[in-house]
């Protein structure tokens, strides 16, 4: 399992990581200090960017033959954070009580760092598998969307052979899950939900707020379309990934409008990770409408968020509109379209994790998840048909934990964790190689 000196090493890097300021922009410095650490255990290292203050790392051991590639993907960019809201400096990087703390501890730069730890270690062993093994620590994850894009969205299309590979891990993925009865659940993400947020915009007829009968308030319009797009409810469907998981659990696939209530009954983290999942989900999150109080404005703008079922388009969300406010008099815009990307769990790859968990936790048994959000790796399954896997487990700290400090304040994590995350991708690159 975990070696000590595997565990400091990955624990000094990651400090390293976290000390540098990359909210949304300065990846260079990142990939700068991911190459110094690299090369001199003779991994490969390239740097690609559209904009140099952001560059990506592609790293690599050179397969010997024709056998599958695997890539660790990551991203060096992270979230803000408001130092008056933490307990400590946000890119302090102390370690305090066996947990590192700082932006980006948990959102990625603990994974960055297990990931190039890991190749590193391979290649000082003389590890050379069939196919290449790849370590991409990408930019521009985080900013979401960028007009420009600079990270993995645009490698994948500038430079897809420093990029392909037939299967990925990643982030996303719930982890561990311990269930009240004892048994213990790893959940590894094979596929993600696909985002569509759109836009409103109402017309209605400004006026005096001293007389409103004249008026039509496209503040109210918009403000009603808030309220009625937040309390819809999806019908429950049961996608393949979360019939999977709900059969490793409870023994049987439930009527997808019992899922939510059976999976609550066995535990109520599982019934939080199942809820998202059972259905598209609506989030009204951008109101603007109005300047000055004594004018009743007659435009206004909704935004709202839009999370589809995997396989699902825009046309769903588009769909959706209609049945929900029926033709309201306002414009539909479609602001983005990603992710809704799934893979198969019948692979080596998934097989190979399989055994390090039983090798980690004897009597564990690994599950596959849906993300409800999306990541990275479905730029890899639309460009190369890459298997792609969310999964970096956390022994330590509780998932639910863990998901509560992501891109909030005091984000830590425990160095212990950051040895377990090695363990797993070195037997993941290991077992690929071994099939």
């Amino acid at each position: 399992m975990e070696s000590p000196d595997l565990q400091a090493e990955v624990a000094a890097l990651a400090q390293a990581l976290v000390r540098l300021n990359t909210v949304n922009g300065n990846e260079t410095a990142a990939a700068d200090l991911l190459r110094a650490y690299l090369e001199p255990h003779g991994v490969e290292c390239t740097l690609y960017a559209h904009d140099p203050a952001r560059a990506n790392l592609v790293a690599r051991i050179r397969g010997t033959g024709d056998g599958p590639s695997l890539a660790f993907l990551s991203h060096t960019d992270t979230v803000i954070a408001d130092p008056e809201a933490w307990q400590r400096d946000p890119w302090s990087g102390d370690v305090v009580d066996g947990e590192l703390w700082g932006r980006g501890a948990l959102d990625m730069k603990g994974e960055v760092a297990a990931s190039a730890v890991a190749i590193a270690s391979l290649a000082r062993e003389g590890f050379r598998p069939p196919g290449d093994l790849v370590f991409v620590a990408a930019a521009d994850e985080e900013s979401n969307f960028s007009p420009e894009p600079v990270g993995l969205e645009w490698l994948v299309g500038a430079h897809p052979e420093a990029v392909r590979a037939d299967f990925s891990l990643n982030e996303g993925g719930y982890g561990r899950l311990p269930l009240r009865d004892g048994r213990v659940m790893y959940l590894a993400a094979v596929a993600e939900k696909r985002t569509t947020p759109f836009r409103l915009r109402f017309r209605g007829k400004a006026g005096h707020s001293a007389l409103p009968a004249l008026a039509d308030s496209a503040l109210a319009k918009a403000a009603a379309a808030a309220v009625a797009l937040d309390d819809w409810e999806p019908e429950p469907e049961l996608i393949p990934e979360v019939e999977a998981m709900l059969c490793g659990i409870l023994g049987e696939a439930p009527p997808a409008g019992d899922a939510l209530a059976r999976a609550a009954a066995v535990d109520e983290r599982l019934a939080e990770l199942v809820q998202p999942l059972l259905g598209p989900m609506l989030a009204p999150t951008v109101l603007r409408s109005g300047e000055i109080a004594n004018v009743i404005p007659g435009t206004g703008e909704l935004v709202c968020s839009c999370r589809l079922l995997p396989g699902q388009t825009s046309a769903d969300t588009r769909r959706l509109v209609r049945e929900i406010l029926g033709e309201p008099d306002a414009d539909f815009e479609l602001m983005q379209e990603h992710g809704g990307t799934r893979s198969p769990v019948d692979t080596p790859l998934w097989r190979a994790l399989e055994r390090w968990v039983e090798t980690a936790e004897p009597g564990a048994q690994l599950l596959p998840d849906c993300t409800a959000g999306f990541t990275d790796s479905h730029w890899m399954r639309e460009a190369f048909g890459t298997v792609a896997y969310g999964f970096f487990p956390l022994r330590e700290m509780p998932a639910h934990v863990a998901d509560g400090l992501i891109h909030s304040a005091d984000e830590r994590i425990p160095v212990a964790d950051l040895a377990f995350g090695v363990d797993m991708l070195r037997a993941a690159a290991r077992g690929l190689a071994d099939a």
